[in-house]
């Protein structure tokens, strides 16, 4: 009964004004005009790296390299003022920041195993190198134990800074090699992990506002999770956006007792790839800091679904 309240709830913010708690916002930025963005990729290293253009510092990398999980870490936050990303803490070696991975695909774990067993390179370009909005994209393949392809997954980003926020949007493609069976599980597809540690202020809120646990395995059009993280005197957020493309709309989402937050089809049941189908799915993120003052998140969200 809570799962089909919490799904006719969002249904209604689809169509109307939405939930958006008040702490779940950020506050209005002087000169709302977008940035200007640029990209360094460094190809020995595997990386590709977003700059604001006459800056040296950069503010998001994506590391591609050829034998590991590809992962984005760190992100800076908008205003400078701490990290948003987490690469491998303590409590979850396998969480590498923000990244993709998929469970029991075929019997493998591609979630807790990021290594060069599991996961090999084709391709790691930039799409758009400068402007208001720049774009890059990696291509691995999802590997069985012999080294046979899965899958091919391929990550097309892109990333616009505006008004204080940054919109990360991700179009991610699975196309299968040969029949493809994903077992259910409570994880499994796109995942971020703030920093975290005990005792730290923070908070994970729903579309419907089910904050936390309450929020673990339920569905929504998007979830928030804000955190103070170390150099900040109010809290930094990463809300993702559903797309009512995506096929599990609007999909159920792993909360871990840490703050780690995820999209997964994955929960709702097994789920089958066909050999040569392509599995498209889309997400925004949106990262900001303190409340937002002039619109909701729901209102956000409405303008990425008509971005698409």
């Amino acid at each position: 009964m809570t799962r089909l309240v919490t799904f006719c709830l969002s249904i209604v913010l689809l169509f109307g004004g939405g939930i958006a708690p008040s702490k779940a916002f950020g506050p209005a930025k002087p000169g709302s005009g977008k940035i200007d963005l640029r990209i360094e990729h460094d190809g020995q290293a595997g990386t590709i790296s977003v700059y604001r253009v006459g800056e040296k510092t950069p503010i998001l990398t994506q590391h591609a390299r050829p034998d590991t999980r590809p992962y984005i870490h760190p992100i800076v936050a908008p205003d400078g003022k701490g990290v948003l990303t987490e690469h491998r803490p303590k409590h979850h070696l396998h969480q590498t920041g923000l990244y993709w991975g998929l469970k029991e695909v075929n019997g493998r774990d591609y979630f807790m195993n990021w290594q060069g067993d599991y996961y090999r390179r084709v391709s790691a370009t930039v799409t758009r190198k400068k402007g208001r909005q720049v774009s890059w994209q990696t291509v691995y393949d999802l590997i069985d134990a012999q080294g046979n392809t899965l899958l091919t997954e391929t990550q097309n980003w892109s990333m616009q800074e505006e008004a204080g926020k940054y919109l990360l949007d991700l179009e991610w493609r699975g196309n299968a090699k040969t029949t493809v069976n994903l077992g259910k599980f409570y994880v499994g597809g796109l995942f971020i992990r703030m920093p975290w540690q005990p005792g730290i202020n923070g908070e994970v809120v729903n579309a419907v506002g089910q904050t936390n646990k309450e929020a673990e395995g339920q569905r929504a059009i998007w979830t928030d999770v804000g955190i103070q993280v170390e150099g900040r005197s109010d809290p930094a957020h990463i809300a993702i956006f559903d797309h009512p493309d995506n096929r599990a709309f609007p999909t159920p989402w792993r909360v871990d007792n840490e703050l780690g937050v995820g999209p997964s089809v994955q929960i709702l049941g097994d789920w089958r790839i066909e050999p040569g189908q392509t599995e498209v799915i889309r997400y925004r993120l949106l990262a900001y800091s303190g409340a937002l003052k002039d619109a909701g998140l729901t209102r956000q969200w409405k303008e990425f679904v008509r971005a698409y």
